[in-house]
């Protein structure tokens, strides 16, 4: 079976779900890096073997997409946690001095506001040992979690 366009995204739909409730849910497991790719051969955790083709200029993959729907049964992406650095600066200064030091060394970060899961502003980074010693050195609070991102961390495309 080829996927050439994404459904839905269960997280955007209702709780009763409507058309989709009661459905068996099938699950591609994807990690994070791989939800940016357009192209690519996946198994679901029933063994079904899938190609993935979305048209160029598609979104990414998130978390809860919808691939495909039978009779009694859907196919949705579930993506795995990634390893981060959850940052709490106290201040706009801080968070600025961390901003420019990371963004320094290319490294994707996303923002996050008081609304959100984390219950705070926080700036979240995939984890690298380097960031972690720098963060204890200028004593910036930051813990380190397993998290599903809403969106994939990419490159940082630059030139100087």
């Amino acid at each position: 079976m080829i996927i050439e366009k994404v459904l839905g995204n269960l997280h955007d739909l209702p709780p009763d779900a409507g058309e989709y409730a009661g459905l068996h849910r099938e699950k591609v497991v994807l990690p994070s890096a791989e939800l940016v790719k357009r192209i690519q051969r996946v198994t679901t955790d029933h063994g079904k073997e899938l190609g993935i083709r979305l048209p160029a200029g598609s979104a990414d993959l998130r978390d809860g997409d919808i691939l495909h729907v039978a009779d009694t049964n859907m196919i949705v992406v579930s993506v795995l946690p990634t390893d981060v650095l959850v940052i709490a600066p106290r201040s706009i200064h801080e968070m600025g001095v961390v901003a420019h030091s990371l963004g320094n060394r290319h490294l994707q970060a996303q923002f996050f506001d008081s609304s959100s899961e984390y219950g705070a502003e926080v700036m979240v980074c995939a984890y690298d040992h380097t960031v972690e010693d720098y963060l204890k050195h200028v004593g910036v609070p930051y813990n380190r979690q397993e998290r599903v991102m809403p969106v994939p961390f990419r490159h940082a495309e630059h030139s100087h």
